[in-house]
């Protein structure tokens, strides 16, 4: 088979490491890693053995498929410059500013027949993978996603920040239709708003309660999925699960006795690996991605949404 060309836009913290998946994936070859800043660029190449440029047109004609890793706001005139001449493009999140570029995405990638996918990196993780085959009508979820500051996210606030990754899940869990948001946060540190809380009610019925915070002495990602008859606790920051549910050859009123506990370990991975190795697979046999164009629309309105009522209320 012939190797996929690749190449990286933005040779940052993020950048960098989308650079070292492709170079180590045995079915690509790593052509090329693009930054305005050429140095930056040209350090990232040293180490990969690669060539590098400061900007896209240097690309065009010479690569299949190109990870977007810049600022957010590049993303729709990078990305659409890379999809109208035909390249698979992989975005990272948020996948656009706005949800009219984000659709302006979508449509070129239609019209190329190019694969967009956006790198919501939590679904490749192995706890939300092992729920996801269990969880079939989510009752309640609550999740939190709390981190110490970073001034590397700091351009944005905290919902496009943290908060999506747990929008984009739960929008995928229920997998209904989204009728109200009630949002409500605060600045801390930066000039935006550095943690936030947002409740989701959709038409099942299902209520998720959202937390984000960036000012925590600590890191911790966790999301619990209530529904009839289970409860699961996921730990995305150790890929581990808990599951307690009723015994179901049980009767008769519920006693402690019949409450079965099941821990999952299915392991930690490397989840961008696994993200750009459902790219490369996607790409080979023309298939759909597992973030689609759509999915990051959908995350994305739902945290415009947010983060407006969290502009307005702090007004």
């Amino acid at each position: 088979m012939t190797p996929l060309r690749t190449a990286v836009v933005g040779a940052g913290y993020l950048g960098r490491f989308h650079a070292q998946k492709y170079a180590a994936h045995a079915d690509c070859e790593l052509m090329a890693v693009v930054d305005v800043n050429l140095d930056r660029a040209k350090a990232v190449a040293k180490e990969l053995n690669c060539q590098a440029f400061d900007n896209i047109d240097s690309l065009l004609g010479h690569v299949d498929a190109v990870s977007v890793a810049t600022p957010t706001r590049l993303h729709h005139p990078l990305g659409l410059t890379l999809l109208e001449a035909g390249l698979h493009v992989l975005i990272e999140k948020p996948m656009t500013v706005t949800e009219a570029e984000a659709e302006s995405l979508i449509a070129a990638a239609a019209r190329h027949d190019c694969i967009l996918q956006v790198g919501h990196l939590e679904r490749f993780n192995p706890a939300v993978v092992a729920a996801a085959a269990l969880i079939d009508h989510p009752l309640f979820i609550e999740s939190h996603r709390i981190a110490p500051f970073n001034p590397r996210g700091a351009d944005v606030s905290v919902v496009l920040d943290l908060m999506i990754h747990d929008i984009d899940l739960i929008l995928e869990l229920v997998n209904a239709e989204l009728v109200s948001m009630d949002a409500s946060g605060a600045a801390v540190i930066s000039e935006d708003i550095d943690i936030a809380n947002a409740r989701l009610r959709f038409a099942n019925g299902c209520v998720a309660n959202v937390t984000a915070s960036r000012v925590s002495p600590r890191a911790e990602r966790r999301m619990r999925v209530f529904q009839r008859n289970a409860y699961l606790s996921l730990d995305l920051q150790n890929a581990t699960l808990d599951i307690q549910r009723r015994d179901p050859e049980a009767s008769g009123p519920p006693t402690m006795a019949q409450i079965m506990h099941e821990r999952l370990e299915p392991g930690r991975n490397d989840a961008l690996a696994d993200e750009i190795g459902s790219f490369v697979t996607t790409i080979q046999n023309k298939g759909q991605p597992v973030v689609t164009g759509h999915d990051g629309k959908r995350a994305l309105a739902a945290a415009i949404e947010i983060s407006r009522q969290l502009t307005e209320s702090t007004q």
